[in-house]
């Protein structure tokens, strides 16, 4: 009996996109050659195989494509709203026909499962441009810098010029379209570096403002490594450096643009409180704290890592926890039933790896379910540490990986002091059946975004953003964008 529920791979099919041995620049419409000819590869994580040859942008191409978007600015920000919209329209319709493709490439080039890529990246990305489409002529009516009650802001809002953003590996597309969207919306232009890891989908991106007609140098393309990156946020004519990645990189751009008039917004690093009072429905409280930290094998800014269970519950949720991650997947990201993809790079799994083996030298209890590893590939087990105190490196240091440390608490009083007690301020997640529970403790918490009885749900119309070491601004709603405009 027992083969009649032998496993059956369902694996996604390759052919749906087609990659090319090589891929330059894109300036000006246009893509090109580096300046000097250099390129990079990149490779995908599962397999560790080449995908393709990339230009590597310098300072001189940095230049070039400043240059492009001040020019392209001039015409684009002369547009009326409603003709800009219908651009982003376009952009979100072919975005939303070549999903499919999209999501197998974001899947090769990043490591996450397909089932992410399709059911969550992808729709997100074309929402945000459908919802910024929606506000291109709106924008005297957003209430921006003053409170919504007020009416409208009556400040004239105009668009700041070029727009310089550099955006991370983790969620290379949706970052791309967190950025863009508003930026072209709000009538700036671009120039955008994606990560050096994940550089095939923002290349895409280009091909399909070409498709949509965009007109060129509106959006510039730079992959490249870090020295691109801050040649973009150095350049004397960007006007608005946005960023999203780690807390290190953010507190070097800060210090370049300090003394500068850029404006400038920052979505860096976090380490996200999830907690469990004893009241919570433990299998849906399992079920967001898997969710909370195993999504994309918890390479996320606001992954809920540390988790804050209530002491008399401990042993209940745990065991169900550790039963569940018991029968989670991991595998080829191209199999649409895997739960635990690829680590990104060599390099982010050696960071991981690292700072396990720190919790276990610390004294932290480590528990993985049996799981078997690929041999090809950079993978790392779903791992939780118990017996952790607030002292333990775990319980500090963002990991940026498929690892949750588990904390306990006695009072409410005692879980926000614990959640708050980070330098990070990005998102927390409270799981309980009393409304006035989740409200009085989502007031205490200094996190940007806080979740109740569920987690890591995103939507265009709400603003994400964190405290403290997490960043300052925010993305996403009519909040994002004011980060766009002069008012």
């Amino acid at each position: 009996m027992a083969s009649l529920f032998e496993y059956a791979p369902a694996p996604e099919s390759r052919s749906v996109v087609d990659i090319a041995p090589s891929y330059g620049l894109f300036i000006d419409g246009e893509f090109t050659e580096a300046a000097d000819g250099k390129v990079f590869k990149t490779v995908s994580p599962s397999s560790e195989e080449v995908l393709s040859e990339i230009a590597q942008a310098g300072a001189a191409d940095v230049d070039r494509a400043v240059k492009a978007a001040r020019k392209a600015f001039e015409k684009w920000s002369a547009l009326p709203g409603s003709e800009r919209a219908k651009y982003l329209f376009r952009i979100a319709r072919i975005i939303q026909e070549r999903s499919r493709e999209l999501a197998v490439l974001e899947t090769l080039d990043n490591g996450k499962p397909i089932k992410e890529t399709r059911d969550a990246d992808l729709p997100l990305v074309a929402a945000h441009f459908f919802y910024y489409a929606g506000w291109a002529d709106k924008l005297d009516h957003a209430a921006l810098g003053r409170s919504p009650k007020m009416g409208t802001s009556g400040a004239n809002p105009r668009p700041l010029g070029v727009a310089g953003q550099v955006i991370p590996w983790n969620f290379p597309l949706l970052m791309l379209a967190w950025k863009i969207a508003p930026a072209l919306a709000t009538g700036n232009t671009v120039v955008l570096k994606p990560a050096e890891t994940t550089p095939l989908s923002a290349l895409f991106f280009a091909d399909i403002c070409r498709q949509a007609g965009l007109p060129k140098g509106v959006v510039n393309i730079l992959p490249g490594y870090g020295d691109a990156g801050a040649a973009i946020v150095a350049h004397p004519d960007v006007n608005k450096v946005a960023f999203t990645g780690s807390t290190a990189v953010g507190k070097e751009i800060a210090r370049t643009v300090a003394g500068t008039d850029k404006r400038l917004t920052l979505e860096l690093g976090g380490k996200g409180a999830n907690i469990v009072f004893d009241d919570a429905p433990i299998d849906q409280a399992v079920e967001g704290i898997v969710n909370g930290i195993f999504f994309n094998q918890g390479q996320v800014c606001c992954a809920g890592s540390r988790l804050l269970v209530q002491e008399s519950i401990q042993d209940e949720l745990l065991d169900s926890l550790k039963r569940r991650l018991s029968t989670l997947r991991l595998g080829d990201p191209l199999d649409k039933n895997t739960d635990i993809g690829a680590i990104n790079s060599a390099e982010q799994l050696a960071r991981i790896t690292a700072l396990a083996e720190t919790g276990e030298a610390e004294g932290a209890e480590r528990w993985s379910p049996v799981c078997e590893l690929p041999s090809a590939g950079y993978w790392f087990a779903p791992t939780l540490f118990t017996n952790v105190t607030q002292a333990h490196t775990v319980a500090r240091d963002e990991i940026f990986g498929p690892v949750l440390s588990v904390l306990t608490f006695r009072t409410p009083d005692e879980a926000v002091a614990k959640a708050n007690n980070s330098q990070y301020g990005l998102s927390a997640g409270i799981w309980t059946e009393k409304g006035s529970r989740i409200l009085a403790v989502a007031n205490k918490l200094r996190a940007g975004v806080v979740w109740a009885n569920t987690f890591n749900k995103f939507d265009p119309t709400s603003p994400f953003g964190g405290y403290k070491e997490s960043g300052f601004g925010r993305e996403g709603g009519r909040h994002g964008l004011e980060a766009y405009l002069d008012v």
